[in-house]
């Protein structure tokens, strides 16, 4: 009995820091989606997720959320089998999973200002390409304060947590697998478009889901790298609720409770996906 205490006594900082922090502010989100200034019920809030900015905002976000999930997922697929099934040196693996344990934790204000050193007006790639090659990539059409700027922004960050999930689910591929197929004649190919991705389905899947969420999320580093000239979920919440003009905490609270919904589904998607990956790897 004893022992039972002093194990729920360590991890007691974990559940008092999921309280404070993400089980009381949700509840105060909730309740806050649906009240008036005056606290009273109300679906006006939610109702006012029907307009034609936030909707416009959510779709962005989506888009958004949706590019930098599948192009995230296909380069970090592509970077993972190299280095557990491709003929890439082996130690290669360890500084890559240690930078991408760094680089998937690597957001908002800082990696902001990177891009904008790197790839802005006057960034160190911009003014090389302009200087040694002639190129200039603004003038094509390019811009980190947009779309694919953002999104670009965002892989920084998906890649290297699509490596981290998938690199298990790669290793996890049994060797028979691969050689039973290989004597019923099958080339790479087939062992790859019949055994291996119908296995790996579930866990790229799930991984979609999660990168879409990690992205759509997002705020600091929108907010830093593109100001109010990208209208996407978070920033317009960002507004709502520091204190604008155009302030209204209950509508941002509508909102939040919108990306609330949003992200749940995805993860939810993820952990049905992730169940379902384990049962084949077991």
């Amino acid at each position: 009995m004893r022992q039972i205490g002093w194990n729920w006594l360590g991890v007691l900082p974990f559940f008092a820091f999921a309280l404070l922090f993400l089980v009381l502010p949700t509840m105060n989100i909730v309740i806050g989606a649906f009240q008036n200034p005056q606290g009273e019920f109300t679906l006006a809030n939610l109702a006012g997720l029907a307009s034609p900015r936030i909707v416009s905002s959510f779709a962005i976000s989506i888009k958004i959320s949706l590019a930098s999930a599948l192009l995230g997922c296909l380069i970090g697929f592509a970077m993972a089998a190299a280095v557990v099934m491709g003929g890439v040196p082996r130690w290669i693996k360890g500084p890559l999973m240690t930078f991408s344990g760094v680089a998937s934790n690597f957001a908002g204000v800082p990696l902001a200002f990177a891009f904008i050193a790197t790839l802005g007006r006057v960034g160190l790639v911009t003014m090389l390409l302009r200087q040694w090659f002639g190129i200039n990539i603004y003038a094509m059409g390019f811009n980190l304060l947009s779309f694919w700027g953002l999104t670009l922004t965002y892989l920084f960050f998906q890649i290297p947590l699509m490596i981290l999930i998938i690199t298990p689910a790669l290793e996890g591929l049994r060797r028979e697998w691969r050689e039973a197929a290989e004597v019923l004649g099958a080339s790479t190919g087939q062992y790859w478009r019949m055994v291996a991705l119908p296995i790996l389905f579930p866990s790229l899947l799930g991984t979609f889901a999660l990168l879409f969420a990690n992205s759509f999320g997002a705020v600091a580093t929108a907010y830093a790298l593109t100001g109010s000239s990208l209208s996407i979920v978070p920033i317009m919440l960002f507004a709502q609720i520091r204190g604008d003009v155009l302030q209204d905490p209950h509508l941002g609270y509508a909102m939040a409770f919108g990306m609330i919904v949003v992200t749940g589904l995805a993860n939810l998607a993820y952990v049905v996906m992730r169940t379902r990956a384990e049962r084949w790897m077991r």
